[in-house]
């Protein structure tokens, strides 16, 4: 749903929302009650929830009720005994206001409430995020209240979307931005690995550590550590991690000394880690640990009418080229980049401008596996792109460069971001894998 920024006189911007009130009519916390400060309000029986129940057939993180002008959407995270709507188990379902909505043995009834005004980014970026939308402006606040914070953060939305930029923005403007930003791919490594990567080890401690490594707490000390794809970690892992964060000391792989640390974790991932908890594979208390605050980045679909060309003039500009977006793509493809889905979100519409400018042509949009640098005609042929006048050896390099970039992009997207998983439905090998995904831009 869209919403419309609001100004008033030299003041900030305010968004306006809708809040709803959830009464609880049946089950054991009948006559609950509990009003929303804002147009979202997540249910279940863990702390956190803005409805906490104690009916045991709630699970921990049951559903979000988001307001919307003709309604409420029910979207249910993966509960385990549903939710229901007359009777039909829903995922994710549009009610009208005063509708009762069953979870496990509780009854709710969604009654309106008063709207409240939300004060959101005066500026089109923070850091490197950019955009003009109402999403983006409300996201770009609550980095810069979190920044001045401390608290662990855990940022969550699709691959793509610029997870790191908001990690990175959260450290550059905290009281810790003179200290080391360092990131580790929880999702890139081999299981066994991970422990080494971020604790370190000692000298012998396993078959091929031939030295000592400091491991990424250690080289964070003093600053922000950001763990990537954090929901990609094992269950074996999960408790170490949490004890490492709790106690604030670690031991590396094969030690026995404990170091102490002082840093702030920024955690992300493209999965929903409170659906994950529901399913018994993502631990509660490391989830409460890394998600003292949760922020979430729109799909750039949800945005694109607002910020496609802020985005397009912001990447244009990095490649150095000064020209507008209507000059270099002309009007008639700006409106086709606008009707894209843009699967790969915010870093395929930058691969997009980068093509375009590297080879004088925007490429194609088409939805097939290779799209412009090999897209397959009715009668089967392949269909090249004219290029520019390159030397054979350029030209190839440059098919296969794009082509490469849409091929691992289609397998990241299948793989949901897991690379391992990415690398084994490609037949490709892991470590190669990542190292095409290093080159693409792609991680």
């Amino acid at each position: 749903m869209k919403k419309t920024l609001r100004y008033e006189s030299d003041a900030p911007p305010y968004l306006t929302v809708d809040t709803v009130v959830a009464r609880v009519v049946e089950g054991p916390d009948a006559g609950l009650v509990v009003a929303g400060d804002s147009d979202t309000m997540s249910v279940g029986t863990a702390d956190g929830n803005a409805l906490v129940l104690t009916d045991p057939t709630v699970s921990r993180f049951h559903a979000d009720l988001v307001c919307a002008p003709d309604g409420v959407w029910v979207r249910d995270q993966g509960s385990t005994n549903g939710t229901h709507v007359n009777g039909v188990r829903v995922t994710e379902a549009l009610l009208p206001v005063k509708a009762r909505l069953q979870l496990g043995r509780t009854v709710l009834r969604l009654d309106p409430s008063d709207s409240v005004d939300l004060v959101v980014h005066s500026a089109d970026h923070i850091g490197d995020i950019y955009g003009r939308s109402a999403v983006m402006r409300r996201l770009m606040t609550q980095v810069a209240r979190v920044a001045a914070s401390g608290a662990s953060t855990l940022v969550v939305g699709e691959s793509g979307t610029g997870k790191e930029l908001i990690a990175r923005a959260i450290h550059d403007l905290s009281d810790r931005s003179s200290g080391p930003f360092v990131t580790v791919d929880c999702g890139a490594m081999a299981p066994n690995l991970v422990a080494s990567e971020l604790f370190g080890h000692e000298r012998g401690a396993f078959t091929g550590a031939d030295h000592q490594h400091a491991g990424a707490f250690e080289r964070a000390h003093g600053g922000t550590l950001f763990l990537d794809e954090v929901g990609e970690l094992s269950p074996e892992l999960q408790p170490t991690l949490l004890g490492a964060l709790e106690r604030k000391r670690f031991r590396r792989v094969g030690g026995r000394a404990e170091i102490d640390v002082d840093v702030r974790v920024v955690a992300a991932t493209h999965r929903d880690l409170r659906a994950e908890v529901n399913a018994g594979k993502f631990r509660l208390d490391l989830y409460y640990r890394l998600a003292v605050v949760r922020l979430e980045v729109p799909a750039l679909r949800a945005r694109v009418d607002e910020d496609l060309e802020l985005l397009v003039s912001h990447f244009l500009s990095e490649c150095g080229v000064e020209d507008s977006p209507e000059a270099v793509f002309g009007p008639e493809v700006l409106a086709a980049l606008r009707q894209h889905h843009w699967p790969g979100n915010v870093r395929e519409l930058r691969n997009v401008v980068e093509a375009t400018v590297a080879m004088g042509e925007p490429p194609s949009l088409s939805r097939s596996l290779v799209g412009d640098e090999g897209a397959v005609d009715g009668s089967g042929q392949i269909a090249l792109p004219p290029l520019l006048p390159l030397p054979y050896k350029d030209a190839r390099a440059a098919v296969l460069a794009r082509f490469e970039a849409r091929y691992l992009a289609h397998w990241l997207d299948k793989a949901e971001g897991n690379v391992s998983k990415a690398a084994r439905l490609a037949k490709v090998d892991r470590s190669h894998f990542f190292h095409l995904l290093r080159r693409h831009g792609l991680r």
